[in-house]
């Protein structure tokens, strides 16, 4: 499913007026340099690139989520060092690392120039409410999340879903793309902020007529399992690798009989008699207790994964969006 674009609001371009109030770097804006001053001020625009080059971590994904080139982001950046007599980011091989002027510029304006994009956002929307842009697997999303959501979709609530991999959905969010996402893996860096949802526990299923067939099976001889044909979620077989880990001690070399890049199809295929797989727990609870599936080993110790509710650091918060982001993670205790 393809990514949905959020619109970057266009600020006005103002001249920024700051009171000098001591020697933070709000008053090397005045236009301190290093030989003669600059008494000219930088417009909005040079600190919102500043802002948004700060917050993503790199100068191409700034350029992303302003819709400039990248050229222009590096070049209004060059421009407010130059006023600041400051350098504010290392460029690095991959991305740019921020100098301690730049945290210091960031933790000024930062709240101000929020402020100013979500008066623009409520302005540019006509004064309808914006869709929550929410992103995460689409098998949870699906299972638990859509459902924990349906009252404040019946109160109102417009959203907008989109499904994917989480680096690639973490990178959105990065961008600007998405306000909230659901990540199956805890997020790096100072751009995003990430709160525990719950643990998914994963589990080894087949039908009764292969769990039959396959006979007990133990932590320490696993072999019996891959008599059956083994189905994955990818080629590499990360789930099931990592369940053979966990539970067995050993590594996993046998090679998936089917790849289907959807947990919820290799839960139709294995209840239909298939073959084995390995599931989050909430994704075949149903089955397990209907006995449409059946668990085949039941180890002390089971893998879990920790859920994540991730958004962006510092960012402007819209009335819907955090009443999403307060009502996941209650529901998410009974999932």
């Amino acid at each position: 499913m393809g990514r949905i674009a959020r619109p970057i609001p266009r600020l006005p371009r103002l001249t920024c007026v700051i009171a000098v109030t001591g020697g933070g770097a709000a008053d090397r804006l005045a236009g301190m340099s290093h030989s003669e001053p600059d008494r000219s001020v930088p417009d909005l625009g040079l600190l919102r690139t500043f802002l948004a080059v700060h917050r993503t971590g790199s100068f191409t994904a700034a350029a992303r989520t302003l819709g400039l080139s990248q050229p222009t982001v590096t070049g209004q950046v060059r421009a407010l060092e130059q006023r600041l007599g400051r350098q504010l980011f290392e460029r690095m091989p991959r991305g740019a690392a921020p100098t301690a002027a730049a945290d210091e510029l960031a933790a000024e304006v930062a709240a101000p120039l929020d402020a100013l994009v979500a008066v623009a956002e409520r302005a540019g929307s006509g004064g309808s409410g914006e869709p929550v842009q929410l992103a995460g697997p689409a098998e949870l999303l699906c299972a638990k999340v859509l459902p924990s959501l349906a009252g404040l979709i019946a109160a109102g609530l417009r959203l907008r879903v989109t499904t994917g991999l989480a680096d690639e959905l973490l990178e959105g969010l990065r961008a600007g793309r998405f306000d909230l996402v659901v990540s199956p893996v805890r997020p790096r860096g100072r751009a995003v902020t990430a709160v525990a949802l719950t643990d998914e526990e994963f589990v080894l299923v087949a039908a009764p007529e292969w769990a039959e067939r396959l006979g007990p099976i133990s932590p320490a001889e696993p072999g019996a399992v891959l008599e059956a044909p083994l189905l994955t979620y990818a080629e590499d077989l990360p789930i099931v690798r990592r369940y053979w880990r966990h539970v067995f001690g050993r590594r996993l070399t046998a090679q998936a009989a089917v790849v289907v890049p959807d947990l919820r199809g290799l839960r139709a295929a294995v209840r239909a008699g298939a073959g084995v797989t390995v599931l989050p727990r909430y994704l075949c609870q149903d089955e397990l207790d209907s006995g449409a599936l059946v668990p085949l080993l039941h180890p002390e110790d089971p893998p879990i994964n920790t859920l994540f509710l991730v958004s962006r650091t510092g960012a402007p918060e819209r009335p819907d969006v955090a009443r999403v982001r307060e009502l996941l993670p209650a529901a998410a205790r009974d999932w």
